[in-house]
């Protein structure tokens, strides 16, 4: 898929799960939760142990019908390692230039953390695609987010930490880009507790608030 089309579609679907699990048996069951709760967009964590190789089975195993990325991505040799396997976008919570560099070079989208305005910028000029506000909730959430919006409109910025269903809505009208969302939606738990059922429902009720959102 074009390095646009991507960026398109995690804009349309407007909710970028963050994977992290314990196993990839653990990984694959919350894809699965995730997608049933009509969510077709995934970011695997390098914290989550064989994660590469799990990039490479859902690649595998959705066949297009989740966009995979790969998250926590520190440098441009994790980054290439994971374009390698299919990853289609690269997520980092921290700016580094090298892993921007390589990401433009081979077309791939790339979302770099930020958490302050000169951050910000300073990932946008390297070439960020879409900027990670992380952890968003430290400085204010989504009145934070409104913030950095107001004189930097041009810039499309996703923020993590602190988004919750109480939370959603209020993100999106702050602009963001699309929300970025960890343990209140993809929830290990439930999937150890043989309940893949509460994670496919939370994601049905973001997907409604986005839905409402955007018809308001």
């Amino acid at each position: 898929m074009k390095k646009e089309d991507v960026l398109k579609r995690i804009r349309e679907i407007g909710l970028l799960p963050v994977l992290r699990a314990h196993s990839i048996d653990e990984a694959l069951a919350l894809a699965e939760a995730i997608e049933a709760g009509g969510v077709t967009a995934l970011e695997v964590t390098m914290t989550v142990p064989g994660a590469i190789e799990v990039i490479r089975q859902l690649v595998r195993e959705t066949q297009g019908r989740i966009l995979i990325g790969a998250g926590t991505v520190l440098d441009p040799e994790t980054a290439r390692a994971c374009m390698l396997v299919g990853a289609e976008f690269i997520v980092s919570p921290s700016l580094n230039v090298r892993t921007i560099e390589i990401c433009r070079r081979y077309s791939v989208p790339v979302m770099p953390g930020a958490l302050t305005p000169t951050e910000v910028v300073t990932a946008w000029e390297a070439g960020a695609d879409v900027v990670k506000v992380f952890p968003c909730s430290a400085l204010g959430g989504a009145k934070y987010l409104k913030a950095l919006k107001a004189p930097l409109p041009q810039i499309e910025l996703i923020p993590t930490g602190g988004v919750s269903l109480a939370t959603a809505a209020e993100f999106l009208a702050a602009g963001a880009f699309a929300l970025g969302v960890g343990g209140d939606l993809v929830n290990p738990q439930a999937i150890a507790d043989g309940k893949p059922e509460l994670i496919t429902q939370t994601a049905r009720e973001y997907m409604k608030i986005i839905r409402n959102f955007r018809a308001s």
